[in-house]
C-alpha cells in the first residue's frame, strides 16, 4: 500500500488531509453514491486520496506520451488511455494484481468516480485488458519513467508517497526541514 505525506497548514494543525496552498477537495457525493439513492455519506479516506492525485496529477498529458505506443492496442483515444493509466495507478498505490483491481472497481464507488467509470454506461475493464495494458507498459520501459513524472507532480505540490503496509492509502504530516528536502534524514511516520 502507499502513504501519502503532505505538510500540515498551520492554521488547522488538527486537519490531517489539510493542504496549506488549496482547499479542500470534495467530490459531487451525487456521483459518488452508486445508484444515488442514499441519503446519508461521507467523504473516505480513500475518497480523499483518489480526489487529490486526480486534482494534482496531468492525466492527460501522460496519456500524450503513452499513446504512440498503443499501436498495437487499436490505437486507442486518449480518454481510454489516460483511463488504464489511473487504474494502472490504482494497482500500483493500493498493491492491486489485475484480477482485483477490476473487482475493486465494481466494489468501490470512489475507484470507479477515479478511473471514470460509469457502471451505467459500460462495464469496467476486465483483467485481461488491464494485464495486456500493464504489460505493454513495462515493455515500453515506460512504468518507471511514469512514476516518477507522478513522484515529480506530487513532490512539487508538497507530497511525497512511499509504499508501506498500510490498509488504506492515506495522508500524513511531512516534516519541512532542510535537511528532509536535500534527502539527508529519513522521514519517519
Amino acid at each position: 500500500m502507499s502513504r501519502v505525506s503532505v505538510d500540515r497548514s498551520p492554521a488547522n494543525p488538527t486537519n490531517p488531509i489539510h493542504f496549506s496552498h488549496r482547499p479542500r477537495l470534495r467530490m459531487n457525493m451525487q456521483r459518488y453514491k452508486p445508484n444515488g439513492l442514499e441519503r446519508y455519506g461521507r467523504m473516505t479516506r480513500r475518497a480523499q486520496f483518489l480526489a487529490d492525485m486526480d486534482w494534482m496529477v496531468a492525466w492527460a498529458r501522460m496519456a500524450e506520451q503513452v499513446q504512440p505506443y498503443c499501436a498495437q492496442l487499436d490505437a486507442r483515444a486518449p480518454r481510454w488511455l489516460e483511463r488504464m493509466l489511473r487504474i494502472y495507478f490504482l494497482q500500483l498505490w493500493f498493491n492491486l494484481s489485475d484480477l482485483a483491481v477490476e473487482e475493486s472497481l465494481y466494489d468501490s464507488a470512489a475507484m470507479r468516480e477515479f478511473a471514470r467509470i460509469d457502471l451505467v454506461v459500460e462495464a469496467a475493464p476486465d483483467a485481461a485488458v488491464i494485464g495486456r495494458f500493464r504489460d505493454l507498459l513495462q515493455r515500453k520501459r515506460l512504468e518507471k519513467k511514469l512514476a516518477s513524472q507522478v513522484t515529480e507532480q506530487l513532490r512539487r505540490s508538497g507530497i511525497q508517497i512511499e509504499n508501506g503496509t498500510i490498509v488504506d492509502a492515506t495522508t500524513i504530516g511531512m516534516p519541512s526541514s532542510a535537511r528532509v528536502k536535500e534527502g539527508k534524514r529519513e522521514l519517519r511516520p
